[in-house]
């Protein structure tokens, strides 16, 4: 728990204000760092669209995005994460998908594709927009607390690439 504290001292220096779009991870990216005293100054809201039907009708998340590359897919992780930042005051968007077990012929159990974008004046699109896609080992309740504690630890990194 001290890294995330860390990250929150980051975000507090950096008066960043952040709000996730969360599949995989239900709410609990949001719910790790609300475990930190201070955080209502740190969080604005969270997306949690676990059905293809809410990643398209809450986060504007593309039908034809979610067909060319598979709900678990940083394409789509990318989307989530401009939408949430779309529908909220935040300057940083953090956004999680992917599968805890075999659910999906195509993805191993335990991949989790991330997004994080930034509202940036040193971008000419205005923000700045990174993913990656981790594969975690454990239970879905292991696997879900290491995509949200690593989804919180990019920040620091991305945002300091970004400016």
């Amino acid at each position: 728990m001290k890294d995330i504290e860390q990250i929150a001292d980051y975000m507090h220096e950096h008066k960043l204000l952040l709000t996730t779009a969360e599949s995989c991870t239900a709410g609990l990216i949001a719910a790790t760092l609300a475990d930190v005293p201070g955080a209502g100054a740190l969080l604005d809201c969270s997306f949690v669209t676990y059905s293809e039907q809410s990643k398209r009708s809450c986060l504007k998340v593309s039908e034809l995005t979610i067909l060319r590359n598979n709900l678990t897919s940083e394409p789509v992780a990318r989307e989530m994460a401009l939408g949430a930042l779309a529908r909220s005051r935040a300057n940083v968007a953090v956004s999680n998908t992917g599968v805890v077990d075999n659910t999906d012929d195509e993805v191993p159990a335990g991949t989790q594709c991330f997004a994080w974008a930034f509202r940036s004046q040193s971008v000419p699109e205005g923000v700045a927009v990174f993913s990656a896609t981790r594969r975690f080992e454990g239970d879905r309740v292991e696997i879900r607390r290491q995509s949200a504690e690593f989804a919180l630890r990019q920040i620091p990194k991305y945002h300091t690439q970004h400016n």
